[in-house]
């Protein structure tokens, strides 16, 4: 049976069992968690990918719980990262709920991730299976970050077991009279901090003491945003776009589509027309 590890062990010290398929997790692993409904919108869906895909940039695992909707688009965002992504499943993890899910589920094992269950193999989703699964993704993080959650939803549970252990919960609010975030402003009524984009959630965070050993990591999406970042430290001031095309000799399309992923991931910064190191 695989070591439970450090956080997850402090939240539910009568848990003796956790079963994993894929990488296991180490004795101090932690990571962050986005959860949200089911039936995201496709805002909420690409907050989601974005904030999970700037986050296992930095190397942190992005946690949830292989639903349609919120959760899968977190783990396609960790995965597009080339990150580390971890799926709780409310059943055994040999089965695939819901089954649409299931390239996500190989892609997840097949690109070193994990799938993990309080349940044995063979165990078939129930009622409660999940809200039980919920405790397992809260316990895991050391923050839940909250996309979409209406007011009876089980993301408002794990965000309620988060609290209960001590996690901080991060909330990104929408339209006030949207019902996907009924649930999401009351916690933030009840004092869960709002955030409005992934620099809010990289500050709150504070990824220096989190997680001291990938703070200050810089990954890349590809080999071209990776000499992209070389050519622009190297250079040693902001570039334009002639000259990076110039230093990198890529071509002016693949330039241009990686400056706008750096951007929008908080690599650099382009001010004037010229691009620097963030």
């Amino acid at each position: 049976m695989p070591i439970i590890p450090k956080y997850l062990e402090e939240a539910l010290p009568k848990l003796k069992d956790l079963y994993i398929r894929g990488k296991e997790l180490e004795k101090n692993f932690s990571g962050v968690a986005i959860v949200g409904t089911r039936r995201a919108s496709a805002i909420g869906a690409d907050i989601a990918e974005k904030t999970a895909y700037e986050l296992a940039r930095y190397g942190i695992p992005i946690i949830s719980g292989l639903a349609v909707g919120i959760d899968s688009a977190a783990h396609r965002g960790a995965l597009k990262a080339g990150g580390n992504t971890v799926a709780v499943l409310g059943c055994g993890t040999d089965i695939v709920y819901p089954l649409q899910n299931k390239p996500l589920y190989e892609e997840i094992l097949g690109k070193g991730g994990s799938i993990v269950s309080q349940y044995p193999d063979g165990e078939v989703p129930g009622r409660y299976t999940f809200l039980e699964r919920n405790k397992i993704i809260a316990g895991l993080s050391v923050a839940v970050i909250i996309i979409e959650a209406p007011l009876r939803s089980g993301s408002i549970n794990t965000a309620n077991h988060a609290i209960d252990f001590g996690r901080e919960v991060l909330v990104f609010p929408g339209p006030y009279n949207h019902s996907n975030y009924g649930g999401s402003h009351k916690l933030i009524r009840d004092g869960a901090r709002l955030v409005s984009s992934v620099d809010d959630v990289l500050e709150d965070l504070n990824l220096n003491t989190l997680f001291p050993k990938t703070a200050s990591k810089t990954s890349f999406g590809s080999k071209e945003e990776e000499k992209i970042f070389e050519a622009i430290k190297d250079n040693g001031e902001p570039m334009t776009v002639d000259k990076i095309i110039s230093a990198t000799k890529l071509e002016t399309q693949k330039v241009l589509i990686n400056l706008a992923k750096m951007t929008v991931c908080g690599i650099i910064i382009e001010t004037g027309g010229r691009y620097a190191i963030k």
